[in-house]
């Protein structure tokens, strides 16, 4: 027996996905551990040991692939945990990070009140060099070795642990750039180092030093977490190397994630375009979108023919990031997400969360604060008693307690009215963000699928899909584990830049274009062979950022394979010419385009995931396992409602709204005017009747 083994550390919980070469597929979870991710792993594994009566060392001997994602990375830079950082920068530009291009976020553009960014390296850590080189590649001022050795002398007496290099336009020339790090690496053999060029070989001086700065930062934190966990499979018994996901959507080796650590920061739901498209492709869609409810966050991606959005050169978190990122909308609303009363008398949702500790009312771990959760189980969603399967006892009582003494009370509100108000307020905040990732993209949402992923989605994805015009819902039984399954169907994927000026008029030298791609793509196909990877599984695919003459932000433009020559660049401007209208309604075909950057992305294919069929099911009355009284709507009428045991059910039941189907790790609530079918991929279908 061979298996693949998914590990996805969330906030709350770690999910493990183990798929065999039989085309079973086990989930199980476990409550995370952010001080020590391996007591999380460990718990997982006993789990997996336990069901399958196997030892854990037998199954990981076994392996083939082993993939683990972790929020290590994005959690260090929401708390600002990350190391003490230097900077060496062109002499002139020490405050870029600061000034960032005088950037200030949306919605926030004329609030003076504010507060400004917490900057990652600090002031007189930001050493000025002298050099200085041209947009063409010549060097202007050659640079002072010596400033680099007293930047460093003060570093280390400053205990810098990561330095971060960056000068002007050492995309064009990057002798600079490579002689001070050799410098740093001499004189500072244990600091960590990041390279702009290495890390961002594309234009923008601010976008670059941003990126290569919180590449420093959270750098030693990764490679700490990362060396933890490898020994702690190898003493489990793993004979492979581990892999770890990427905010790009794909695995890489230990030595990548090191030294691109910026490439871990949103990798947690990078997996579920992947995983979106191994349930819906057999089901005959090819646009959808994923939603993901965890225990703090609503992440939503959009995968369009088969394609997933995929963004650059963006602010998370306020950092600027260059390096590419699946796109996702993510949202202060998840099943901790806290429900309170504002100075005018409103409610409202999030984004503060009781998270994993605490936690909502209902885990009786000490927490007061009426949460989402606690909404669901006071409107009868969820099981009173426990959750995962009876693995997390809980307390309808306390979930009541909460909401009346926080919300009701106050507002002078039954109960059943205040959680009725949680539910639709949090559905609100999601639909807006769905609405961002789709209408505000050019894309009519009702031409798509509605994934549900993470535990608590499914409570509440049909009441979101009739609110923005979707008919049709997906929800898989190991939908609270979707980016764990995402990971193993994933193929390890590294993006290889460069920047590339050049005006798309008659002297164009399309020719030097062509072989600056064909470099790119032999350092990536040398890359992936060195680990290991047989040619055959190797894939590549081109994109190009352009725009029009004049503009200040550019468009990528994917390319496939396509070979760029006087022949094919028409039909590469007349695709940029198509994207532009899509995203801006409107294109200029007379206009002169330019390139600013080129990307290969190089793949090392993972085969497909086969899955056992699920058996024929019998009558679906005999899964009700209990009635309970449910509002829905809006709606404090309390409706008797049948819940079913998802474990009875089999391919091609179908169950009518309203309904709830207890799976072991997830809730569905079936709206009233809702049909869910169960479908033998294991994924439940669920349609709008009206």
């Amino acid at each position: 027996m061979k298996y693949r083994l998914g590990v996805d550390a969330g906030g709350t919980f770690t999910d493990f996905v183990l798929a065999d070469s039989e085309g079973n597929v086990h989930l199980f979870k476990a409550t995370s551990t952010p001080e020590d991710g391996t007591r999380a792993i460990a718990d997982g594994f006993g789990q997996i040991a336990e069901k399958l009566r196997i030892p854990m060392s037998d199954i990981l001997a076994n392996t083939e692939l082993c993939v683990n994602g972790t929020t290590v990375g994005l959690n260090a830079l929401i708390q600002h945990k990350g190391v003490k950082t230097g900077l060496l920068c062109t002499e002139g530009h020490e405050d870029s990070l600061e000034i960032r291009l005088g950037h200030k976020e949306e919605g926030y553009r004329y609030d003076d009140a504010y507060p400004p960014a917490k900057i990652l390296v600090e002031r007189h850590l930001r050493v000025p060099v002298r050099e200085r080189t041209l947009s063409d590649g010549t060097v202007r001022t050659p640079m002072d070795e010596q400033q680099i050795r007293d930047a460093c002398t003060l570093f280390k007496r400053e205990g810098v642990q990561a330095v971060a290099i960056s000068f002007l336009w050492s995309v064009a020339n990057d002798r600079h750039e490579r002689r001070a790090a050799e410098i740093v690496r001499e004189l500072m053999p244990d600091a960590y180092v990041s390279v702009g060029v290495e890390v961002l070989p594309q234009l923008r001086e601010y976008t670059r030093t941003s990126t290569a700065v919180v590449n420093a930062y959270l750098g030693p934190v990764l490679n700490a977490y990362v060396t933890r966990i490898d020994n702690f499979y190898k003493e489990c018994g793993t004979r492979i190397p581990v892999r770890y996901f990427q905010s790009n959507g794909g695995m890489a080796s230990r030595s990548v994630m090191v030294s691109r650590a910026v490439n871990a920061i949103n990798s947690g739901p990078a997996s579920a375009p992947m995983a979106g498209r191994h349930v819906a492709h057999p089901l005959g869609f090819e646009n959808f979108i994923t939603v993901d409810m965890g225990g703090t966050s609503f992440d939503i991606t959009l995968t369009h023919q088969g394609k997933t959005n995929v963004t650059k050169d963006q602010d998370f978190l306020r950092y600027r990031i260059g390096t590419p990122m699946i796109q996702v909308e993510t949202l202060g609303a998840g099943g901790g997400s806290i429900g309170w009363i504002d100075g005018m008398g409103v409610m409202n949702v999030g984004p503060q969360s009781a998270g994993a500790s605490p936690g909502p009312a209902c885990y009786m771990r000490g927490g007061t604060q009426p949460t989402v959760t606690d909404a669901n189980v006071a409107l009868g969603y969820l099981n009173p008693v426990s959750l995962l399967g009876g693995r997390l006892p809980i307390d309808a009582k306390a979930s009541r307690s909460a909401i009346e003494k926080q919300l009701a009370e106050p507002l002078k509100i039954s109960v059943e009215k205040a959680a009725l108000g949680i539910f639709n307020i949090v559905n609100n905040n999601m639909v807006n963000g769905i609405r961002r990732v789709s209408i505000e993209r050019g894309y009519d949402p009702r031409d798509f699928a509605l994934i549900g992923a993470g535990g608590a989605t499914a409570l509440h994805i049909t009441a979101l899909a009739s609110e923005i015009g979707i008919r049709t819902v997906l929800v898989p039984k190991l939908a609270s584990g979707l980016c764990a399954l995402g990971q193993v169907l994933s193929d390890v994927k590294y993006n290889y830049m460069a920047a590339t000026p050049l005006r798309l008029d008659a002297g164009a030298d399309l020719a030097k274009l062509e072989q600056r791609f064909t470099e790119l793509q032999r350092e990536g196909e040398a890359a992936l062979k060195e680990e290991g990877i047989a040619a055959s599984r190797i894939s590549f695919k081109r994109s190009i950022d352009m725009r029009y003459i004049g503009q200040v932000h550019e468009c990528s433009v994917d390319i496939g394979e396509t070979v760029v020559s006087a022949v094919t660049i028409e039909e590469i401007k007349q695709a940029f010419h198509k994207l532009h209208k899509q995203l801006f309604t409107y294109d200029q075909p007379e206009n002169l385009i330019e390139i600013v950057n080129i990307e290969m992305t190089v793949l090392g294919k993972t085969g497909a995931l086969e899955t056992a069929p699920l058996p024929k099911g019998g009558d679906v009355a005999a899964a009700i396992h209990t009635r309970r009284p449910m509002f829905f709507g809006r709606s404090t009428e309390p409706v008797d409602t049948p819940v079913y045991d998802g474990t009875k059910l089999g391919a091609e039941s179908v169950v009518h709204g309203p309904a709830v189907i207890d799976e072991p790790t997830t809730t569905i609530v079936v709206q009233p005017g809702w049909s869910a079918r169960l479908d033998a991929t294991a994924c439940y279908v669920i349609t709008s009747q009206d």
